[in-house]
This record gives C-alpha cells, structure tokens and sequence, in this order.
C-alpha cells in the first residue's frame, strides 16, 4: 500500500482509508467476527488510517474500534468527529469539549491524531437543520477555537472539517488558514473538487476546493469516492437522501450506468474503477472507502495497483461531463 503525505502535518499516509462508517457499516452491522475480520483485512492490507465518528451507529462504530484494535494489538492513526447539536451553541467550547471527551471513553484512547467538524456549514447558522454558520466556526470562541484548545489539552494533533454546506463558505474556511485538513466530497460523478466543471453543470460545483485546500497545505480526505454505491450500482447505502446536491441516489445510479458503459473494457470492477479515478488526482492525500466486509476491503485495498484509466476511458468520461451525463 502506498502512502502520501497529509499536507504539512508530517503524517504519511496510506492512500486508501478505512471508513468506518454508515456506508458500508463494516465494524457495527453483522457479526463480532466478521467485524473483527473486516478490519484485520484493512491492516494486512497496508492501511494505516481510520475514520470514524459519534453519529456512525449511535457511537457503535467508536466502541467496536476500542475492541477490535485491542484485539488485533493494532494502533492506526485514528480521525472522529464533532457535530454540534442544538444545544451546542449555548456553550459551544464545552459542547466541544465533552464531544471529544465522549468520543475518547468509547475508543479507549487518550487522543487521536485528527478531529474533524462534522456539520454542515453555511453563511447563517440553521440550528434545526444541524447547520454552523461561518461565523460560529471562525468567530472569537467559535468552533475553531474550541478545536484549538482541545488540541492543546492533548486531544489531538491535527484539527479539519467536512466540506459540506455552502461552496463560497468552504473555500472561505480554506483560505482562513486554521484548518490543516479537508475532508471533500469527491467522486467520479461529481469530480468538481479537483476539477473544473462545463458549462451547464447541474450538481454541486465545489470549484477545485480539495485543490484550494492542497495549495494551503491542508492534508485532502475524499468522502464518498463510490457515491454511496451507486457506482457499483446500489441504492441502499446512501440513506435515500443526497449528501450533496444533484447526487440523489437514484440519479447517480442512473448515472453511473452511463459511466460503466464509458469504462467497458478497464481493468477492474465499477466500484475500484471509481477508487482508481479519485487515486489518481494529484490533490488529495487519501480515499476513504466504506466497506461492508473483508471483501470488499480486499477489493478496494486491490483497486490501488490497477493502472490509471486509458485516455480513452477518459475521454468517454469528458464527454458524459460535457453532456451533463444527458441530463439524468
């Protein structure tokens, strides 16, 4: 397994991560051996890297990892998360804190190496709709700052974000310079954080902002490289909701229909296909792949040694862009 560098934090890599979340549930669904399994794989296979978070499984998937890696004598770099609920504006320095402090009785560890901001963020807070606004993240006793003094009790190393909200906001939490990572929405039907969309785009443009991000020196994590299936042809993992906008799941289903007939003849199945395509983008550091089982660990881990798509493969694929995937 490859490594690369996290930005400028010093961490090497490896180049896929193991997701340790609702998609693909692979250390909370199933069996106590088969999660057990699933994650033994990920470490035979060379990853060093896993993400987890409170929300995944109502906090099972931050247990089970306390189990699972006393069990394998395992220590991988570790990243959770912090969502701010509705009360969490009140005090949003202790809800940070006591979100840290949760997360680390439940992995049975005294810190990790990246917290990451979980919720959406926006130009205006929308408390009901679990939304931060920019000025709760970068204001005096904002997010940011909270972040920063649970990293200097030792919660952790590194701070970032999931850039999921408003685009001129993300890029605007970029530029700031207080985060030194980026978790980016980024697949190959929706590849515009490391590339410039046509005209006429339909989706989310996030406008090359794992690019912006990798320019600042922020370490890049793609989220959702196989839109929660659907580039394997499956619906049932993404909830039924959209976690970026034009991605509804039966769209990009639609979609990636199109995509596999562009990428008949590549090496690979559809769903390492996808991984190859996020693999080979210069701008980010590591591709988080949800995984169900053993297998499907084993089929991503295997999707980092095939060769890049052809430049044929490519120029089908430029010309579903140009078309907008037909408008599906």
């Amino acid at each position: 397994m490859k490594r690369r560098p996290l930005g400028n934090t010093g961490l090497e890599i490896s180049e896929i991560v193991f997701g340790a979340g609702a998609v693909g549930g692979g250390v909370f669904h199933g069996e106590r051996a088969d999660r057990l399994e699933t994650v033994r794989h990920a470490r035979d296979g060379g990853i060093n890297w896993i993400d987890t978070a409170p929300s995944y499984g109502n906090g099972q998937s931050e247990e089970n990892l306390a189990w699972i890696l006393r069990e394998l004598d395992w220590l991988p770099h570790l990243s959770t998360k912090v969502r701010l609920g509705p009360d969490g504006f009140e005090d949003i320095d202790y809800a940070v804190r006591d979100s840290v402090e949760e997360s680390m009785k439940r992995l049975g560890f005294p810190g990790v190496e990246l917290l990451q901001l979980h919720n959406r963020i926006q130009r205006e807070r929308d408390i009901e709709a679990g939304v931060v606004g920019i000025e709760d993240v970068l204001g005096a006793n904002g997010i940011a700052d909270a972040l920063d003094r649970v990293r200097e009790a030792g919660f952790t190393k590194f701070i970032g974000f999931t850039g999921l909200g408003d685009v001129d906001v993300l890029h605007e939490l970029v530029a700031s310079g207080r985060f030194d990572t980026l978790q980016t929405y980024h697949n190959v039907l929706n590849p515009s954080a490391t590339r410039p969309m046509p005209a006429g785009w339909s989706s989310e443009d996030y406008r090359e902002l794992a690019v912006r991000a990798s320019e600042q020196g922020m370490g890049t994590l793609n989220i959702r490289v196989l839109a929660a299936g659907a580039v394997a042809g499956s619906t049932s993992r993404a909830g039924g909701r959209a976690m970026s906008r034009g991605s509804e799941p039966d769209r990009d289903v639609a979609r990636a229909k199109l995509l596999n007939e562009a990428f008949a003849g590549e090496p690979g199945a559809p769903a390492q296909r996808a991984v190859r395509f996020a693999l080979d983008q210069p701008a980010l550091s590591g591709v988080l792949v949800g995984t169900a089982s053993a297998d499907e660990v084993d089929e991503a881990i295997a999707a980092a040694v095939l060769p890049p798509l052809s430049p044929e493969a490519l120029r089908r694929l430029e010309a579903l862009y140009e078309r907008d995937f037909d408008g599906v």
